[in-house]
C-alpha cells in the first residue's frame, strides 16, 4: 500500500519496503547538536529500535545543525516515522523547538543508490571538517558495521 501525505514532496508516496534518504534540519539551522550531550541524546534515540516502529534505520549521522538517515519503511507512512523521531529528540532534550518543519526525502533504488547514499552520509562529518576520518566522528552508525 502506498501512503500519500502533504508532507512528502509533490507526487511522492510513502512506500513500505522502500529506502529513503532523509535530511532533517535543526530549527533556524542553529548548531544545537554541537553540544556533546545533545548529540549523544540524538544518537541514542537514532539507535533505539522503538523510535522507528516498523521502519528500520540503516544508517544515520548527527551533524551540528542537521540529521541524515537512511530509513527503510515498514508498514507505517514516512511522515509518521519522522514525526516520532523528531518528537522523541525534542522531548528528551527539553529545550523547546529543536527541528525545522518538515524534512527532505529522497526515495532510493536498492543497489547503487543505497551504497552511494550510505557512503555520502557516513563521510559527511569528514567533508564538513568535523573529523579527519570517518571513525574519528562519534555521532553516526550504520547496520553494515
Amino acid at each position: 500500500m502506498h501512503y500519500q501525505s502533504r508532507r512528502l514532496r509533490l507526487g511522492r508516496s510513502s512506500e513500505p519496503g522502500r529506502v529513503y534518504f532523509i535530511t532533517i534540519c535543526a530549527r533556524n539551522r542553529l548548531p544545537i547538536f554541537a553540544d556533546t550531550f545533545r548529540a549523544r541524546t540524538a544518537s541514542r534515540i537514532s539507535d533505539a529500535g522503538d523510535t522507528w516502529g516498523s521502519a528500520k534505520v540503516l544508517a544515520w549521522v548527527v551533524m551540528p545543525d542537521h540529521w541524515h538517515g537512511l530509513i527503510e519503511l515498514g508498514d507505517e507512512p514516512l511522515p509518521r516515522v519522522i514525526a516520532r523521531f523528531k518528537s522523541s529528540v525534542t522531548r528528551s532534550l527539553r529545550v523547546g523547538a529543536v527541528w525545522q518543519r518538515g524534512y527532505v526525502d529522497c526515495a532510493l533504488r536498492r543497489d547503487r543508490d543505497l551504497r552511494y547514499a550510505a557512503r555520502y552520509l557516513i563521510a559527511n562529518p569528514v567533508r564538513a571538517g568535523l573529523a579527519h576520518t570517518v571513525g574519528g566522528y562519534p555521532y553516526w552508525n550504520a547496520i553494515w558495521l
